[in-house]
């Protein structure tokens, strides 16, 4: 038959595809087809869940049609999609798959029905939705004999009522199942599942607080955050603040004037480990909905959240990268605390980073981004500099508070030495003195390597080329990457030898010496290992804030953001394995996380005290995060960068090819460089081509791993040579191509 424009659709599938496609609409299924939904479509010989991108005009051609809708109401709206068609287009990344990156992850599970006479799950549109039985009065009761003992108390409880869920009256009544079977038999009682929500929160409570006074610097820079939202246009800020000094009070008094606006706020956070903190300073400020978007809810409370935002039921979405996707509308502020992290970066599938979609998001809501940190990436500094964001600086720590004094010990010649003789007697005074540690090292595990002092061999990952580390409590030896894991060996595999030697530090090595030398000492650590399963971090976090840990040991998560003015000593084991990094960002990243951790202490009325431990105490990242000169790091960081051609002075693409047979990626990497500098010729293009070259990481969950790495002065450029890749180049079967736009990290 011949289609007409009106019942053509156009579809995005969420598979690696470069395209959309066309399908025509059946008659019966035009009423509920609209932008937004998905649709289940004939696809090759099999049935696929597609989204309808909206009608369109089809060719003088037969178009496969759609078998299904799948939804009630839209999942996403037109300014939504706008979003996500820039993102795909600037990360390259298939749109079908954006869109199901940025959409819960419990949309698509399948659940069992509800029970009448409990709570479950109820089956809806494929989506899972939670309900709760609610009992009542019947409209029209029989003439029956009135219901003795129990069943006679419940009853008239409805009918005071009039309705009550089935788990207020087991805290009423106590187990009533059978009377209300009943009830509902004798025609008495009516019971309806009503949906529900699941909540994160459902376990909390708060007390309600007041706004604090601000001093110059926070009343500065809420008045010129105020005076950009009432303008609503687009204005784009960096809010650098030392640590400690009052950033989350900037945000809550200005997303205070916002929701007076009947605007709403989305607040981005870099991990997991700092929202509860987060969140509870919200819950105890506003009375309004606030939703909370990370990858430590399960589904069902991701969705449910997520619902609750589509339903305009929040004006505050607080979350981690994913939120940035969060389907907030009338957005008037946007805010990206500690910008600087890297876990703002996908680092796989789908690599957005939220931090740059947060200001494309901002421009596209005519909205105002506050990207606030003590440590901006070297680009945002620049781009503050230059006038490409407005700059705000908050130079003190509120009431006053001074900066942590700082003393570097020199570690080299102390080789076998983990804890250094400064830090043990400053952990031994600060605990003599009420105050808690924090003790650093950004390795995880007992020992980072073993290896035989007969043959020298050292245990590899098979998968990956790394060592093992060595795990004490679980006794085995995991991979980091891919978590392989093998029992400990007693003797070398490779000549039988019993003498094998566990080198290398982790946390909890650290956590067993520092349990020795402090036996009296409440001792807790925090690292991956410590804080799997839902409310791990919040449980950790809650000790340390009610002084319950004397000592704290941590990697890197320990670092960001935390508020607890008991911490009076912070203690820097090594820095050597974010410095020695073969990547650009070493410094930088060094640099951010020493000022991070010094942030830590002394944010009490107590003074603070910072001891870092290094082989390498004159590098420039060290001498001027300990004394605080942040433009003097930044000057000559920039330097660096302007002479060796990195960003901000260029931008950057890593492509990165992947197989199972390292000779195979190695010549197709070969032919995949020559390509791009065919490409380069044909576009006149400036691009600078570096590579192919083996990844630092050349080995990775059992592919090797060949880099090329893509330079320009300037954006459009790059994206031109990539287009042009895209269009013209698919990788050999077993081979795959991994593109990553602006790379923040090139192991």
């Amino acid at each position: 038959m011949k289609n007409s424009p009106s019942d053509i659709i156009e579809v995005a599938i969420p598979l690696p595809l470069d395209t959309t496609f066309l399908y025509r609409v059946p008659v019966e299924l035009m009423p509920r087809t609209e932008l937004g939904k998905r649709v289940l479509v004939p696809f090759g010989r099999r049935r696929v869940t597609g989204y309808v991108l909206g009608f369109a005009t089809g060719e003088e051609r037969e178009l496969r049609e759609v078998c299904d809708v799948l939804d009630d109401t839209p999942l996403f709206t037109r300014k939504e999609l706008e979003l996500y068609r820039w993102a795909s287009s600037y990360y390259l990344h298939p749109l079908g798959e954006v869109i199901k990156a940025a959409l819960p992850a419990g949309i698509n599970v399948q659940s069992r029905r509800a029970d009448a006479n409990g709570d479950g799950d109820a089956l809806t549109g494929g989506k899972q939705v939670k309900t709760e039985p609610v009992y009542g009065p019947a409209a029209a009761p029989p003439a029956v004999d009135a219901p003795r003992g129990k069943a006679s108390l419940i009853l008239d409880h409805l009918r005071q009522a009039e309705e009550t869920t089935a788990a207020e009256l087991r805290g009423i009544f106590g187990d009533c199942s059978l009377q209300l079977r009943r009830l509902r038999e004798l025609g008495l009682v009516e019971v309806e599942a009503r949906e529900i929500y699941r909540d994160p929160f459902r376990d909390e409570t708060v007390t309600p607080d007041s706004p604090l006074a601000l001093n110059a610097g926070q009343s500065e820079a809420r008045d010129r955050i105020v005076d950009a939202i009432d303008t609503g246009r687009f204005a784009p800020f960096l809010l650098h603040g030392v640590t400690g000094s009052g950033k989350t009070e900037v945000y809550l008094q200005t997303i205070a004037h916002l929701l007076n606006k009947e605007r709403t706020a989305l607040v981005l956070v870099p991990e997991i480990a700092l929202t509860p903190q987060l969140v509870n300073r919200f819950r105890r400020r506003f009375r309004c909905g606030i939703a909370v978007l990370h990858s430590g809810l399960s589904d069902g409370e991701r969705y449910d959240e997520w619902r609750r935002i589509r339903r305009g039921e929040v004006s505050i979405v607080i979350g981690a990268r994913s939120a940035i996707f969060a389907p907030l509308e009338r957005i008037g502020m946007i805010v990206v605390d500690e910008e600087h992290e890297a876990s703002y970066k996908q680092s796989e599938g789908f690599r957005y980073n939220a931090r740059d979609l947060a200001l494309v998001r901002g421009k596209m809501e005519h909205a105002c981004v506050v990207l606030g940190t003590a440590t901006p990436q070297v680009t945002t500094w620049h781009a503050a500099t230059t006038g490409k964001l407005a700059l705000l600086s908050l130079p003190d720590r509120v009431n006053g508070l001074p900066m942590p004094h700082v003393e570097v010990i020199d570690a080299r010649g102390h080789k076998g030495e983990a804890i250094l003789p400064p830090l043990v007697e400053g952990i031994d005074a600060n605990l003599a003195g009420g105050g808690q540690t924090l003790v650093f090292l950004n390795r995880r595990g007992f020992a980072t390597w073993l290896t035989c002092e007969e043959c020298g061999h050292v245990l590899r990952c098979p998968n990956c080329a790394v060592t093992l580390t060595y795990h004490q409590r679980r006794n085995r030896h995991v991979c980091h990457y891919c978590d392989y894991a093998i029992p400990a060996p007693s003797v070398c595999p490779e000549c039988g030898s019993t003498q094998v030697t566990h080198l290398g530090l982790g946390t909890e090595r650290i956590e067993e010496l520092v349990r020795e030398r402090f036996p009296e000492a409440r001792v807790d650590r925090m690292d991956r290992d410590t804080t799997r399963g839902k409310g791990g971090h919040a449980r950790i976090l809650r000790k340390v804030a009610e002084r319950k840990t004397d000592i704290l040991i941590g990697t890197q998560m320990v670092a960001k953001g935390h508020d607890f003015p008991g911490i009076t000593l912070v203690g820097i084991v090594s820095v050597e394995s974010t410095l020695n990094i073969p990547d650009y960002r070493s410094a930088e990243r060094t640099y951010q996380l020493i000022t991070q951790l010094m942030g830590r202490a002394g944010r009490g009325l107590d003074a603070g005290k910072v001891i870092i431990q290094t082989f390498n105490p004159d590098h420039y990242a060290l001498t001027h995060a300990g004394t605080g000169l942040l433009e003097k790091f930044y000057t000559t960081e920039l330097a660096f960068r302007q002479e060796t051609g990195y960003p901000p002075f260029v931008h950057l693409a890593a492509l990165c090819l992947t197989g199972t047979a390292a000779p195979s990626v190695e010549q197709e990497s070969a032919v995949l460089a020559g390509h791009l500098r065919t490409l380069r010729r044909e576009l006149s293009s400036r691009v600078e081509i570096l590579g192919p070259s083996p990844a630092p990481l050349t080995k990775l969950r059992g592919r090797f791993r060949w880099q090329t790495l893509l330079k320009a002065p300037e954006r459009p450029a790059l994206h031109r040579l990539l287009a042009a890749l895209r269009s013209s180049y698919a990788p050999p079967s077993g081979i795959r191509l991994q593109v990553d736009v602006d790379p923040v990290d090139l192991m």
